[in-house]
């Protein structure tokens, strides 16, 4: 099923992930695009023209009829999330989000959409194959037996079960895309959602500003994670939803690094070096996550295009504009 000339709709379209993906839809050509988030429009991080865009609550089923009401594809990316200071206190909220991708299938299947394509995430994976920082690349076989992230994971693991039992019983067409560290610009920088390059591309930029050249950094600077750029994500997204992969797939780039030399990458881009400090009672997650990407390069030949370092100096560049432009106010 290919996008060109599908009658869509993205919810989560307010969010950074969201935003992008509808201004790529609109390029590659979908007949109708219906965007919607819970935040009120002028909150949203991009808003597209010639596009329907609404404000609903889609914890609240009727608003998930009206969301899907004549569409031929769903793109479910709406949660509430962020990064590990979220995620880890913040754990029923984000176990709410069940009520948006249940609700959002059963709206799918009764009004007949053809395919609904499910935003997951590496939460999911077994902590127990996360230990180290030197990690074996994740698997998608490798969320079972189940003990994902608390919370967070087993919601996105739950979810992923209701698409495979609607596809089997109901016929509806799904397909599961595990996101691994999205990052890059239009996105959460501050206000305590914001992912790791975000947080540190502020704090680096604060430092530099002040002139307090100091950055505190949560753990031990060990951890490992692989991040992906936003285009990349954005073009696996759609290589997935047009696909014939009717099992969860893998959505990462495999360039693993520690949380210390993420800093160093940005303290380059910067010009400066920072006085480290580690807070070893702070949220961190896993000791160790990357992604496999086997199953995605047999199958669609995708892999990320976009390096560490030139995708975070994108990034680095566009929060140090925002910071700039806020500090104005």
């Amino acid at each position: 099923m290919k996008i060109e000339g599908q009658k869509v709709v993205v919810c989560g379209a307010g969010g950074f992930i969201g935003g992008h993906f509808v201004k790529s839809l609109r390029a590659n050509g979908a007949a109708r695009i219906r965007a919607v988030d819970v935040k009120p429009i002028e909150g949203w991080y991009q808003r597209t023209d010639s596009v329907e865009n609404l404000s609903l609550d889609l914890q609240d089923k009727k608003n998930c009829y009206l969301a899907a009401e004549g569409v031929d594809a769903v793109f479910q990316l709406a949660a509430d999330m962020g990064g590990m200071g979220f995620i880890e206190n913040n754990r029923a909220l984000c176990m709410l989000s069940v009520l948006i991708n249940t609700h959002m299938l059963v709206a799918a299947k009764e009004l007949g959409a053809k395919r609904f394509f499910y935003s997951s995430s590496a939460g999911v994976y077994n902590a127990d194959k996360q230990t180290v920082p030197d990690v074996v690349a994740l698997k998608e076989e490798d969320a079972y037996p189940a003990l994902p992230e608390d919370g967070y994971g087993w919601e996105k693991l739950f979810s992923e079960r209701m698409c495979r039992h609607f596809e089997e019983d109901f016929g509806l067409q799904c397909r599961v895309a595990r996101f691994h560290n999205v990052y890059g610009p239009h996105g959460t920088w501050d206000g305590g959602r914001e992912k790791a390059p975000a947080a540190i591309c502020r704090k680096v930029i604060d430092a530099k500003r002040t002139g307090k050249h100091e950055i505190e950094i949560w753990g031990d600077g060990h951890q490992t994670r692989s991040f992906m750029y936003i285009d990349d994500c954005i073009r696996g997204m759609q290589a997935i939803f047009e696909s014939d992969i009717h099992e969860p797939v893998n959505l990462g780039s495999s360039e693993l690094v520690t949380i210390n030399q993420l800093v160093d990458l940005v303290e380059d881009l910067a010009g400066i070096k920072l006085k480290r400090t580690y807070d070893l009672n702070a949220p961190k997650g896993v000791n160790g996550r990357n992604s496999d990407n086997t199953k995605i390069k047999r199958y669609l030949g995708w892999e990320p295009s976009i390096r560490l370092k030139d995708g975070l100096a994108r990034t680095y560049a566009w929060i140090e504009n925002e910071m700039t432009a806020s500090a104005r106010k």
